[in-house]
């Protein structure tokens, strides 16, 4: 079969792609990178593509908050055709900055009568935070997460913290199956849910569970030699990362 085609999209101040892409076509996908001002302008090159992926970074120098202003050019300019990825049967991906994205335009979880059912804001101790965590894939619906249980992933964010509207939505979200991810304390580094997260989590998925986003990042844990502890653990495992792009790719193979 022809190899699934994957557009990661960049705006000014974005500084994962280049990492993102390449995990991609290390997968065995065919990809390209676009910057968002080129999609607004053709907007149906979208229909190319059956992967979007929303990399990591600071979109728009984080004006505002992080994601907001790449979030309001989509909603303004490219949400009907970003949805029509989904509908069609293709995959979104955001990473970090990406996920932040995919929360504010809605494309996630979309808003109801009541507003936002979620957003991610400041890290609850109050500054930027890089380290390695330990996640539970406590959901499984996602193609992204086909066959994984747990995972160790970098996280770098300071708007990381995932919070609700209300307890209701939390009970509903968990209910539906779209708490994908969650942080959980590993030998490696004891310490969970590093931003505060409402209920440690740390990834959620759409209701189809083909659009995706976490604040940890896959692509910076492609390799093996990129685990912190790989000079013990050996070279010859499959990187916790990798498993993300591989399956992604499967899923259209």
């Amino acid at each position: 079969m022809a190899k699934p085609r994957v557009l990661v999209l960049r705006a000014p101040g974005t500084n994962c792609e280049s990492e993102t892409a390449f995990a991609f076509a290390s997968a065995g996908a065919e990809t390209a990178t676009m910057h968002v001002n080129a999609l607004v302008d053709a907007p149906r090159r979208l229909e190319l593509f059956q992967i979007v992926c929303f990399p990591g970074g600071f979109s728009y120098g984080d004006d505002i908050s992080a994601g907001h202003v790449a979030a309001y050019r989509l909603r303004h300019h490219l949400l009907d055709e970003l949805a029509a990825v989904v509908d069609r049967g293709g995959l979104i991906l955001g990473i970090c900055n990406g996920f932040q994205i995919l929360i504010k335009t809605g494309l996630l979880l979309p808003p109801d009568e009541h507003g936002a059912a979620a957003t991610l804001t400041w890290n609850a101790n109050g500054r930027y935070t890089a380290q390695w965590v330990g996640l539970k894939v406590t959901e499984n619906r996602s193609p992204f997460l086909t066959g994984i249980d747990r995972m160790y992933l970098p996280i770098a964010h300071a708007e990381g913290r995932f919070v609700v509207r209300d307890e209701a939505t939390l009970e509903a979200l968990d209910r539906q199956g779209q708490l994908a991810l969650r942080y959980e304390p590993t030998e490696e580094f004891p310490v969970g849910n590093p931003n505060g997260s409402t209920a440690g989590v740390a990834g959620v998925c759409d209701r189809t569970g083909r659009v995706f986003g976490l604040m940890p990042h896959p692509e910076r844990c492609w390799d093996a030699t990129h685990h912190p502890r790989w000079t013990r653990r050996g070279s010859d495992q499959l990187a916790d990362g990798r498993k993300i792009f591989d399956n992604a790719v499967r899923y259209f193979s």
